[in-house]
Parts: C-alpha cells; structure tokens; sequence
C-alpha cells in the first residue's frame, strides 16, 4: 500500500510534468524556472535538439520552436521510482508537430520518444535536476534544416 506521502509525492511529480508540458505548448518559457533546479541540465541532442543549462535552454527554445506554428506535448505511463528527496524516471511522451514549410504550407509529424529524468525535492517542491530525450520513432517527418545550436549566454 503507498503511503500518503508516496501518493503526495507522485501527484506532485505528475503535476510537474503537466506545467513542463503546458509551459513548452503555450510558449511560456519563464515557467521553465518552476520545472528544473537552477543548475539542472537539459539534453535534448538525441532528439536533434540542444543540450545545457534552464538559461540556455530558455533562450533556445523560441529561436528553435518557431517554425512549429502548433504542437502538443502528451506525457503519460511515468515508470518512477522514489528514494527519500530523490527520484528517477521514464515517462512517455506523444509529440503530434506542425511544421510550416519554407513556401508556407504545413505538415504534420509525430514524434514519440521517453523522458529521462532526475528528480530532487526542494523547498519549492519537486524538481527536475536532469532531463535527456531519449527518441524511440518519428512519423511523417518533413525535411528542415538543423535547428540552431545553444548559445553560451
């Protein structure tokens, strides 16, 4: 049986994985501050984007993300394990894009690949200190250029 802690603990965790999700969906990216220890690091490379720090990834993310006009980030089935103020986990993530092509047309693509992350328990509550991409398939993905590399803020 879990106990109420481990249940607070879960929910707040699958919590933060919603407010990761809306934050990227609705373009929000001060959010971000919410979701990641200030010294977390990001690894989203195997995915073909970037890899570094909240900051870096913050001013990545509207240069990288403008040409997708809409995109949802579905998370579901989290494989987590607790141990004290500190967790693991793989979560699923559903990733329908539409990119709009040079000459205005858009496609759609799906991406599905796994979250990878280290979690911590911090005064603010549950973070991530740790995210990697790990991509498991893609879709009708179109051909685009290479999305721009992290800048060293």
């Amino acid at each position: 049986m879990l106990s109420l802690q481990e249940i607070s603990d879960r929910l707040e965790i699958q919590d933060l994985f919603a407010r990761y999700s809306f934050a990227i969906d609705d373009r929000d990216f001060d959010v971000l501050d919410t979701v990641f220890t200030p010294d977390a690091v990001i690894d989203y490379s195997e995915t073909g984007g970037a890899k570094g720090t909240v900051g870096e990834i913050k001013a990545w993310l509207p240069v990288a993300m403008k040409r997708f006009p809409m995109f949802q980030h579905m998370v579901a089935t989290t494989q987590l394990k607790l141990d004290g103020d500190k967790a693991t986990s793989r979560t699923i993530l559903f990733n329908p894009m539409t990119y709009r092509k040079p000459d205005g047309e858009d496609q759609v693509f799906f991406i599905g690949l796994w979250y990878r992350d280290e979690l911590v328990r911090t005064p603010d509550g549950w973070r991530i200190s740790s995210r990697y991409e790990e991509m498991a398939y893609t879709y009708n993905t179109p051909d685009m250029e290479p999305i721009p590399e992290v800048s060293a803020g």
